[in-house]
């Protein structure tokens, strides 16, 4: 057994070193900035980006867009909302049901679904189905928010 393979499986270049953020492109960043506070992340910074690299990354011409960074309270997790000023975001179907190809939806764990519906509702929330009971373990729930978002809420009961 050679030194190598006795210290067990070694990493491989090139890997990744975590998930960074989800984007998410909005129409009104002050609207869903205050959804995702109400929900419980942290505004982590605002910043207009743009210039030719910033073309070049999107493969887009003369962008300029308002981002602000969204922090989950752990501090490992965040959500980029954007909003373009230029060129003009193309308009989806913010009501898509949640099996249509590419959708979205991003998963918060909550300690109470209640209060936080309660809170996100004045914000626009809105429930997609409904809130269950899965077996004896979670509370769960999806709800769109601004711009069509759709989030699911996780609470752990068992």
């Amino acid at each position: 057994m050679t030194d190598a393979s006795a210290r067990g499986p070694q990493p491989r270049r090139g890997t990744i070193q975590r998930m960074d953020n989800v984007a998410i492109v909005v129409d009104d960043l002050a609207t869903a900035v205050a959804f995702f506070v109400e929900l419980g992340l942290e505004l982590e910074g605002e910043a207009t980006v743009e210039g030719s690299a910033v073309d070049r990354l999107l493969g887009l011409e003369g962008v300029r867009s308002d981002i602000a960074m969204m922090r989950t309270p752990d501090g490992y997790g965040r959500v980029e909302l954007t909003k373009y000023q230029t060129p003009s975001s193309r308009h989806g179907d913010p009501s898509a049901p949640t099996n249509t190809l590419g959708a979205h939806r991003i998963m918060f764990a909550v300690d109470d679904m209640d209060d936080i519906l309660d809170r996100l509702r004045p914000h626009g929330a809105e429930l997609i189905g409904e809130l269950v009971q899965y077996e004896n373990s979670y509370r769960l729930c999806y709800l769109r928010g601004p711009a069509g978002i759709a989030i699911a809420l996780a609470e752990q009961t068992g």
